[in-house]
């Protein structure tokens, strides 16, 4: 009960932390994108964007189409982030079957064209395909490439657009006990309890509390994190798991450090 308590209260105030960047933070993301790429001529991207598999407990029902191409049963997070690894917008709970383009043209991001604004740009990996409407999303040129001008290209790309998984990374660090084995709670409230982890990462990072990701073997097959595990440790998570045990406390602490 504490727990479905505390994760409504985090959703009630979910879009103060997770949500799409003003005009005036878009520049600066603009450029802390070409810095990491290395190059000016990506200063224009608003956001990286990639999927991550949840590992849950298989369904009741309809369990096969959980199964994922990693072979275990999982739910889809995709998730938009800017340069410094703070996600803009999340959209979790597809089956881990469904192919991350899919995703993307399932969620509101796709249908409602909410993200990035004319004359911005997102960046994927090859798993998304190359568009111009309704969403502008670059993604690498195939191998083999033709000539230098793409290699170079997908290498400054590539750079640019590793943020997002290092951002999972430290998410799934921060919270070994929820991602490093299967979900302990029901399917259709999983997606639940990750939409609040990506909340309590934004709200980490906004005061001050960065970790290095950690190294989680499920997802080597497709290098989604980084492999320098340290053990995390912040304040803020200290003073909520101290206020566990009262959901309304809890709550209150976290809008204390939102607002």
């Amino acid at each position: 009960m504490i727990v479905h308590r505390v994760a409504k209260g985090i959703l009630q105030i979910y879009t103060k932390a997770v949500c799409f960047p003003s005009e005036a933070e878009l520049e600066v993301i603009g450029a802390g994108f070409a810095q990491l790429a290395g190059s000016p001529a990506l200063n224009r991207v608003a956001g990286s964007i990639d999927c991550s598999h949840i590992r849950i407990k298989p369904p009741g029902e309809y369990k096969e189409d959980y199964y994922n191409r990693k072979l275990f049963h999982s739910i889809q997070l995709q998730a938009i982030c800017d340069h410094k690894g703070r996600f803009l917008n999340a959209f979790v709970g597809l089956p881990g079957s469904v192919h991350d383009a899919r995703v993307l043209r399932w969620s509101s991001v796709y249908v409602q064209q909410l993200y990035p604004p004319p004359g911005w740009c997102i960046i994927g990996d090859g798993g998304y395909p190359c568009l111009a409407t309704p969403i502008c999303l670059m993604t690498p040129f195939r191998e083999p490439v033709q000539g230098p001008v793409q290699a170079r290209y997908n290498k400054h790309l590539s750079k640019a657009r590793c943020v997002v998984e290092r951002a999972f990374g430290m998410m799934k660090t921060r919270w070994r006990s929820i991602f490093l084995k299967a979900l302990e709670v029901k399917s259709t409230f999983a997606p639940v309890v990750v939409s609040c982890c990506v909340f309590l990462h934004n709200l980490c990072l906004s005061n001050g509390d960065f970790v290095e990701p950690g190294d989680f073997p499920q997802d080597l097959p497709d290098n989604n994190e980084m492999q320098h595990a340290v053990e995390p440790g912040d304040n803020i998570r200290r003073r909520l798991a101290a206020a566990v045990s009262a959901p309304n406390a809890c709550i209150d602490a976290l809008r204390d450090h939102v607002y």
